[in-house]
């Protein structure tokens, strides 16, 4: 694994039993992924787009093939260390925004590194200055409810960069708002990815996002069909 590459994919397929019914998600996938990349990986509804987003977070271990993720190869990793090695490294956005809400917006962006071995004073610092990077200081004390949804889709990429992840990814995030919303959240994650040389993945079935990619990957029946 050279020093450009956070993410390597070895000929990894993934297959999901239920009974004796087999569905192979993804196929045969070969995959390298430069660091301070924007990659856009478009498909649609049953393609294995979600599957491949989970196999190259380490979120799921493929059922052939290998993953490097940032110089680790995820099949030979124990499961125990999996939740740590994830937190270390990678940061997710979801479609649903997934925030707790009992939780403020600042300690939203806060949770993932509760319990921590950093201070408490040195977290709320890094997330104040995540707020201050999506514009919602002034929404810090806001519950979700309170928020609107492009509010709460901001809060959680702050959320997702609390941990200084090397990848950030992206699920559907425009799925759940309208257009210019979701153009402004798109927007924000490139403005990120430029300044904070972060590598952010983004899975969608929105060709309007392609706009925003280094790199286009189309992926049809859980195989990759083109590149550009």
């Amino acid at each position: 694994m050279s020093e450009e590459e956070v993410i390597i994919a070895e000929n990894v397929s993934h297959e999901y039993r239920r009974g004796k019914d087999i569905t192979v998600a993804i196929k045969n996938i070969n995959l390298k992924i430069k660091k301070g990349e924007f990659l856009v990986i478009v498909g649609p509804s049953g393609s294995g787009k979600s599957t491949l987003l989970n196999i190259l977070s380490g979120m799921d271990k493929p059922t052939a093939g290998r993953v490097i993720l940032d110089g680790l190869d995820t099949g030979m990793i124990e499961e125990d260390l999996f939740p740590k090695i994830r937190r270390e490294r990678v940061g997710f956005v979801f479609q649903n925004w997934n925030l707790i809400d009992g939780l403020t917006a600042i300690e939203n962006v806060e949770a993932p590194l509760w319990p921590s071995d950093l201070n408490g004073k040195i977290i709320e610092e890094r997330a104040l200055t995540l707020l201050r990077l999506i514009n919602l200081i002034e929404r810090k004390d806001h519950h979700p409810k309170e928020l609107s949804g492009g509010e709460q889709q901001r809060v959680a990429i702050a959320r997702a960069l609390i941990n200084q992840p090397k990848v950030v990814f992206a699920d559907e995030p425009t799925g759940n708002l309208d257009s210019k919303t979701g153009e402004e959240i798109v927007s924000l994650l490139k403005r990120l990815n430029e300044e904070e040389n972060v590598t952010v993945i983004v899975v969608t079935h929105d060709d309007s996002l392609i706009k925003f990619a280094d790199r286009v990957i189309y992926l049809k029946d859980g195989q990759i069909k083109e590149t550009r």
